[in-house]
């Protein structure tokens, strides 16, 4: 933290993120819930993983966010054939001029402040998982040896929908590691125009940088020192909780989920909730964030079993009802 005055503090960070939203607002055009939670994943130190079809600036998006904050970035592009050590780095055994042989690690792409994943489901489980550890502990071990990662450092990963061909769903630990899944739809008919007009004129526009990388570290560390009411709080733990297919659990709960959020959703929504009101310049949560911020924080972290898909019962809906019955 800084020596400023916190009030004032909070007041400077959430001009720089209103600063970053009116950048993207003229690269990126109908996605204005995207952009907002994607910037609220980064203030809460995490990762977020952009599901969309082909073609929704998914890309475009993480890669104007990296220069809006100055985040040294690198993009992999996920393909079936990539292996780990494409992406976390290997050893290379060298010979000095004194014939002496010995091992250098070569740092892989991972090492830097924002790694964008694109198409993370297109590569095979062994290599999505290489990520596991780099996301949860912000290190990488190869051949028994621990390599830091620079700080700040999130994984923005974006992601086919599953139905389409040659993807491999994430496994169950990695979806976890994501503080969000944003799902990014099709824009309304006005964006597409305004969108349309921009991207096929001869003039381009460059974004300037809105913040630093250590604006964000410091945005960061505000977050965790932001007050959450008390309600908020059991509001979280009962729609968290209530998700579990559990011994006492709701009939229908226990009927349709096939496993529910463990305590690691709890902590994400707090986080995020407390993210989007500084996003917004609010000095602390409320109750509507935590509505608001449901679907993304729990959309990847439970699993509705083969009679709910039977019945045509969705995730989101379903999401929507839990949420009715916690407030």
């Amino acid at each position: 933290m800084s020596d400023h005055d916190p009030l004032k503090e909070f007041d400077e960070l959430s001009a720089k993120f209103a600063a970053a939203r009116a950048e993207l607002s003229k690269i990126v055009f109908g996605q204005d819930e995207v952009v907002e939670l994607t910037l609220a994943t980064l203030a809460a130190g995490g990762h977020g993983l952009l599901v969309g079809a082909p073609g929704l600036a998914k890309t475009l998006l993480v890669t104007t966010i990296g220069s809006l904050i100055g985040l040294q970035s690198k993009r992999v592009q996920f393909t079936p054939d990539l292996m780990p050590g494409d992406v976390l780095g290997s050893e290379v055994l060298e010979e000095g001029a004194d014939g002496r042989r010995e091992f250098r690690f070569i740092p892989g792409p991972v090492f830097c402040q924002l790694l964008m994943a694109d198409e993370i489901n297109r590569a095979s489980p062994r290599t999505q998982s290489a990520l596991l550890q780099a996301m949860q502990e912000l290190h990488v071990t190869v051949a028994g040896e621990r390599h830091d990662l620079p700080a700040p450092f999130h994984v923005l990963a974006t992601q086919n929908p599953i139905e389409q061909e040659g993807t491999y769903p994430l496994p169950e630990a990695q979806l976890d590691r994501f503080l969000m899944q944003i799902n990014v739809g099709y824009p309304d008919l006005e964006s597409e125009q305004q969108m349309l007009s921009a991207t096929t004129s001869a003039e381009s526009h460059e974004v300037s940088a809105a913040m630093s990388p250590g604006d964000l570290i410091r945005a960061q560390a505000l977050v965790r020192q932001m007050p959450i009411a008390e309600r908020i709080v059991t509001a979280i733990l009962t729609l968290v909780r209530s998700a579990r297919p559990v011994e006492d659990a709701d009939a229908r709960v226990a009927e349709l989920v096939g496993w529910g959020p463990g305590p690691r959703a709890s902590q994400a929504l707090s986080l995020s909730a407390r993210a989007l009101a500084l996003i917004e310049g609010r000095r602390a949560p409320s109750m509507e964030d935590v509505v608001r911020l449901a679907k993304p924080v729990l959309r990847h972290r439970m699993a509705l079993n083969f009679s709910a898909r039977a019945q045509g019962i969705s995730i989101d809906p379903f999401i929507d009802d839990l949420v009715k019955k916690a407030f």
